[in-house]
């Protein structure tokens, strides 16, 4: 089981960036999936997550600014970043909660993808 995550850059303060996450191998059920972020010297954030339910969080932080959504691909999910500001860069993480063979977990991590925001 793989979550790949891409989709992250160099962006000025201000701009977009749009991430992608796409969960792959002998995964026979995802309940919800997600993404944290950690910045140097900082602790863990999840910054949003979207049920199966379509049901989204977010933290305070990214609220009114970040999108979480699904692709058509069920286990396909996109986090659209928009007026990105410095204290937005850190390499971002795709999660989920998902069953496997015979193994259900939650907060199953991919690689992440580093995000940088410039002033």
């Amino acid at each position: 089981v793989q979550l790949q995550a891409c989709g992250g850059g160099l962006v000025q303060a201000g701009g977009s960036l749009r991430l992608s996450c796409a969960a792959s191998g002998n995964i026979y059920s995802i309940s919800s999936m997600g993404w944290y972020r950690q910045a140097p010297g900082k602790q863990r954030e999840l910054v949003a997550t979207l049920g199966s339910s379509g049901r989204t969080s977010y933290s305070d932080s990214v609220r009114g600014r970040f999108t979480i959504s699904r692709a058509n691909a069920k286990n396909t999910v996109h986090l659209q970043m928009n007026s990105l500001k410095p204290e937005d860069t850190a390499v971002y993480y795709c999660t989920a909660d998902l069953c496997y063979g015979s193994i259900c977990t939650n907060d199953y991590r991919g690689q992440g993808t580093l995000v940088t925001v410039s002033s």
